[in-house]
């Protein structure tokens, strides 16, 4: 009995997680996605501001004004033609803003449009990398501007042939971008400055990441989207709702805007969603300041920018003939496990595979992603690679199952007696408790026994979970038949006879959606059910009947490739337990038999 509970307890704790999981994402209030418009004034008066703040500390990097429309669509264009990328950079203030990932499409179509990492100013939706420098305080060094017409070395920027964009300010001093690109997505820039004046100069060099505009929804608490980075060796993630209302109240000593900032040597920080990740990362060996903002418009305080920045904590100094340069990476792309840690050995970028959300139980989800990753190499399926796991991680498990099952046939032997007992003293609880104790102790029964092997499998299924939700090799991968995305729901409905009706009853409720996948796992649910036997209480006993229907219905919206783990686990468990239960020689025990 108190085993039984152990394991209604797990069941409906399990339940009300996963509940919270799907429910939560439609029903609890969120704000809806708002992009930021821009315009000349309200960025004339975000850049007074801005140099305000950067004139009274110089660790933050000025907001300079975006340009008109007009202008930015006019700008000349520097092209970028890379294997894994492909777009262009504005030559108007040095602005990269446009970018697609080759590798992606937007949808499962091969015929969709690529993804489009970075976004031009011009549209609704802006997401861009700049950079720039500023002067020191008091000083009338003119610099580099949102207005600043770049000249370019000439031809596109591709892996073999890099391009320099250079500005002279017209009094001595040359501002120079070194920009290069390889064949993944790594960018390098050298922000150059060579002095020909007459009088020694000292600047900051700068460079942020700015989107104007919130993201869709791409997942659930279980994920994090928005600015990350490592600093002092320590991830630092904020969500954006974090940003946002830490840069409206900003610590005391912290420019406007800013809700994290900290100085220290190298690091990284960007801003990443599911699968993609935007990154600045300088020179591991440079003292830099690095800070998360939220740059709200004047009198629109909710209709605002989210902004990742760095900017060198000493200035660079140039004496007369002299040059002084900084050199940073600017990572854009996917967040693909071997080419993050390809560029964390090559330019010893601290925790840079970490831009992974693996989550709390990073030990054990690395390792299945890994292994996940692996076995599809090998079968060229992802829904195959995950079936082979499954049986790899059954297998593994078995010597704890099988333990498992023996306690709980044991269980059932003394469960005739403990049951004469709870009769025989009902009206004394504490008298019957002693003598059950004493019977579990006399047949050599530990009546936690059956649930504490179970416990291990708690931590790999929420680590399993987690490596489908986000990794980047699940996404848009088929398996067979109507499965083209394991990342995706089942795309088959019970409710529209399965495509037969011409209507989708999930835009009414997202209840009204159960696929074929989903009806397999529930059926094997419940085949594993009928292999157990119920709690003699009939409440709890009708409550365990629906547990099938209720996961049924929860995992309809689910990803199809975690609802395949589920099919394929309760089938070996059915297995399993079936075997278990011939080499013993023992059978479910019903309610009638106990009685018998």
């Amino acid at each position: 009995m108190d085993n039984r509970r152990l394991l209604f307890a797990i069941s409906i704790s399990l339940a009300i997680l996963v509940i919270f999981q799907v429910v939560g994402g439609y029903f609890l209030p969120k704000p809806p996605p708002k992009p930021l418009v821009q315009h000349a004034q309200t960025s004339a008066q975000s850049s007074a501001q801005s140099s305000a703040a950067t004139a009274a500390n110089v660790a933050a990097p000025g907001a300079p004004a975006a340009v008109t429309t007009v202008a930015a669509a006019a700008a000349p264009r520097l092209k970028i033609d890379a294997p894994a990328i492909r777009g262009s950079m504005s030559l108007l203030g040095a602005r990269l803003d446009d970018l697609v990932l080759t590798s992606y499409h937007q949808t499962v179509s091969k015929t969709s449009p690529l993804v489009q990492l970075l976004s031009r100013p011009t549209g609704k939706k802006s997401y861009y990398v700049q950079f720039g420098w500023d002067a020191a305080p008091g000083s009338s060094l003119a610099v580099p501007g949102p207005q600043t017409l770049w000249k370019s070395s000439g031809g596109a920027l591709s892996p073999n042939h890099p391009v320099t964009l250079t500005w002279n300010n017209g009094a001595g001093v040359t501002y120079e971008l070194l920009l290069a690109v390889d064949t993944e997505y790594m960018i390098t820039v050298q922000q150059r400055v060579v002095n020909d004046g007459k009088a020694p100069i000292a600047v900051f060099p700068w460079s942020r990441i700015r989107r104007d505009y919130l993201p869709a929804v791409e997942g659930s608490f279980t994920l994090h989207k928005g600015p990350i980075g490592v600093f002092k060796g320590t991830l630092h993630e904020m969500d954006y709702d974090g940003v946002k209302s830490g840069g409206k109240h900003p610590e005391a000593g912290r420019a406007p805007g800013t809700a994290f900032e900290a100085t220290n040597l190298g690091g990284w920080a960007g801003i990443t969603g599911k699968y993609w990740l935007t990154a600045l990362i300088p020179s591991q060996g440079t003292e830099m300041t690095g800070a998360y903002r939220y740059l709200a418009r004047p009198g629109h305080p909710d209709h605002g920018a989210w902004q990742v920045d760095y900017m060198t904590a000493k200035p660079i100094d140039a004496a007369p003939g002299a040059a002084a340069e900084t050199t940073l990476h600017v990572f854009a792309g996917a967040k693909v496990l071997h080419i993050l840690n390809g560029y964390e050995r090559k330019y010893h970028i601290p925790l840079f595979e970490r831009a992974i959300d693996f989550g709390w139980f990073f030990f054990l989800t690395k390792p299945i992603f890994i292994a996940l990753d692996y076995l599809a190499s090998i079968f060229g399926n992802m829904g195959v690679a995950i079936i082979v796991f499954t049986v790899m991680l059954k297998l593994v498990l078995f010597p704890l199952v099988a333990k498992s099952y023996r306690s709980m046939g044991r269980m059932r032997a003394v469960a005739p007696k403990v049951a004469a007992l709870r009769e025989r003293l009902k009206d004394d609880t504490v008298q019957q408790q002693k003598e059950i104790m004493a019977l579990y102790k006399s047949e050599g029964v530990n009546p936690a026994a059956g649930c504490l092997p179970m416990l291990p499998q708690i931590p790999i299924f929420f680590s399993l979970y987690k490596v489908i939700f986000i990794s980047i090799g699940m996404r848009h991968a088929p398996f067979v038949l109507w499965i083209h995305d394991l990342s995706a729901e089942d795309p088959t409905n019970i409710f529209n006879l399965f495509g037969l009706l011409p209507f989708h009853p999930s835009r009414f409720s997202p209840f009204l959606h159960l696929g074929v996948l989903p009806i397999i796992m529930g059926l094997t649910m419940w085949g594993q059910q009928k292999m157990n036997p119920p709690p003699p209480d009939p409440t709890q006993a009708k409550m365990m009947q629906f547990m099938p229907v209720i996961f049924t219905f929860m995992l309809g919206r689910f990803a199809a490739g975690l609802v395949l783990y589920y099919c394929v686990n309760n089938s070996l468990t059915i297995l399993q337990q079936w075997l278990i239960m011939r080499s013993t020689n023992t059978r479910p025990r019903r309610p009638a038999d106990a009685k018998a």
